[in-house]
């Protein structure tokens, strides 16, 4: 596994969509299928696990969406997503679905076969959270592809002749796959030469040459040096030089991206302006077919206004503004996925709350969103973001923890201080199960955004009044990832348990089915066919 990035693992990507391991990932998947087929598709039977959690969701919670986008060549924030019915039927793809034992380990697992008349190819991949993926197989050969690198797959019967001719080039990885094609893996930061690459098309035996571009923002590279992955890791590193969390955050993210520091700043300034934007959006009112909840911040902000709340500043402005982003990824608006979509609203409402309700600035939001990226950084090393996996603690427990340290900063506690708040945070977040209600990522998501929040504001005013937060927070970490791999398959984001099986949930789902002429994905009569 490659080191984690704050701007792949974290905080991102930019998009549309109810959830990234969903819409974001599956995108990504899609775009590397594109690549796969040279950009000619017209046939792609995908193939889902029943016991995995996409047989129930991958309609209602946006696999497909974000797949079609993907195949179309898409980026996670295009407007025309909400039309990938239409558009992808005008492209002439014709996409079948099937929920069939294809012995997934994974719960979130992409079986896809392409064709277009000419050339067919197959790719098994993994959403693993927040719009993170892994290619595990292509034509049969496995293999481990996670969308940093340029990869370049050269199908040839003499791969022998190839490689010795790639012996003089300075390249990432070379890798020979046998599968049910035989074809030459060569990862590297930037695509061949077209000099070299019309030499290889040359070669006795070589049949084709696929580029699979890279579908991350920061990419990888060979041999990648972080200063720590941890936090004991780097309060060592930390000593004698006395850095605040936020400056911790850029030290990582430059030598990870391998980018100055100044380019680790600006990132996040854009990822910023963009949450920003996306309150200011949600705050307007926002409209959509599809979704269970309407607007409800408007309401809110009209009775926090007339003091008709219980007082409490920056609590009130931190549900204001956690609503308020969740309006807008229900909506299909820009959103950043922070750590996931489904969680989307718990680290920017919570820490551009406190900013907004004690009139800081950017700059102070910007080091705060840093600070919490690092965390981030921590848990996507020791656990995972994926609800599908570890269920909601790993989403909106993970953005609680993130959020707690950032606050602290804003307030100008200690390094240690915003490290006791993520400890706490996460400690109060253990055992979060996911039970979306109709498998719409709404309710419970919107309330346990604002819990995530709000706990996120309670244990950094706690951590700021020196509250011993016991455990280690790279304890913490590993007890979450303990605590997720025991949790019922059913509660993890599968539809299956909790609310998600409660008379109203039932009712809600048939009745948006109704709206749309199918059948809801988790009745006893589901299909095994979708067109």
């Amino acid at each position: 596994m490659e080191a984690s990035s704050i701007f792949n693992d974290v905080i991102g990507p930019v998009m549309r969509g109810p959830s990234s391991s969903h819409c974001a990932a599956s995108l990504r998947i899609g775009r590397l299928c594109l690549d796969l087929m040279n950009g000619k598709i017209t046939d792609v039977l995908i193939e889902y696990d029943p016991n995995g959690s996409l047989a129930t969701t991958h309609k209602s919670q946006g696999s497909d969406m974000g797949l079609y986008g993907g195949l179309l060549g898409w980026e996670a924030d295009d407007p025309r997503l909400e039309n990938y019915k239409s558009e992808i039927a005008a492209a002439g793809i014709h996409p079948v679905i099937e929920i069939k034992d294809i012995g997934a380990e994974h719960p979130n697992t992409y079986q896809i076969n392409l064709g277009n008349g000419e050339d067919k190819h197959q790719l098994i991949a993994l959403s693993i959270g927040g719009g993170m993926i892994e290619v595990i197989e292509i034509d049969g050969a496995k293999l481990n592809m996670t969308g940093g690198f340029t990869e370049t797959l050269i199908y040839t019967q003499s791969p022998n002749s190839v490689v010795d001719r790639l012996k003089s080039e300075t390249l990432d990885e070379v890798f020979v796959c046998e599968g049910n094609q035989t074809f030459i893996s060569i990862k590297s930061r930037d695509p061949l030469s077209m000099v070299l690459t019309k030499e290889i098309e040359s070669i006795e035996g070589v049949s084709s040459i696929r580029i699979l571009n890279p579908v991350l923002p920061v990419l990888s590279r060979k041999n990648i040096e972080v200063p720590f992955t941890n936090c004991e890791e780097m309060l060592i590193y930390n000593e004698g030089k006395n850095l605040e969390l936020w400056e911790l955050a850029v030290h990582y993210e430059a030598a990870r991206g391998q980018i100055t520091h100044d380019q680790v700043y600006s990132n996040m300034v854009n990822i910023v302006r963009i949450m920003s934007t996306s309150i200011e959006v949600g705050l307007k009112g926002t409209e959509y077919k599809d979704r269970i909840l309407g607007n409800q911040s408007g309401n809110f902000k009209e009775l926090m206004e007339k003091g008709k709340l219980v007082k409490g500043d920056a609590l009130n402005k931190i549900i204001l503004f956690v609503s308020a982003m969740m309006e807008v990824k229900s909506s299909m608006g820009v959103i950043v996925a922070a750590p996931t979509a489904g969680s989307c609203g718990a680290l920017p409402g919570a820490i551009l709350g406190v900013c907004s309700a004690l009139e800081l600035d950017e700059k102070e939001a910007i080091k705060a969103m840093l600070a919490a990226g690092i965390i981030g950084v921590f848990i996507s090393e020791g656990a995972t973001f994926a609800a599908e996996v570890g269920g909601c603690q790993a989403e909106c427990g993970s953005g609680s923890g993130m959020a707690a340290a950032g606050i602290v900063g804003l307030m100008g506690g200690t390094l240690n201080q915003s490290i006791a708040a993520a400890s706490m945070a996460l400690q109060n977040s253990l055992g979060m199960v996911c039970d979306p209600v109709a498998n719409r990522v709404e309710a419970p998501c919107l309330g346990r955004n604002v819990m995530a929040a709000s706990n996120a504001l309670s244990t950094a005013n706690m951590a700021l009044a020196d509250y011993d937060h016991l455990v280690p927070l790279d304890q913490v970490i590993d007890a979450m990832d303990e605590v997720g791999n025991k949790m019922a398959h059913e509660l993890r984001c599968t539809g299956l348990g909790g609310l998600a099986i409660s008379k109203a949930s039932r009712e809600i789902e048939a009745r948006l089915a109704a709206m749309e002429g199918a059948e809801p994905l988790s009745s006893s009569s589901k299909q095994f066919k979708y067109c």
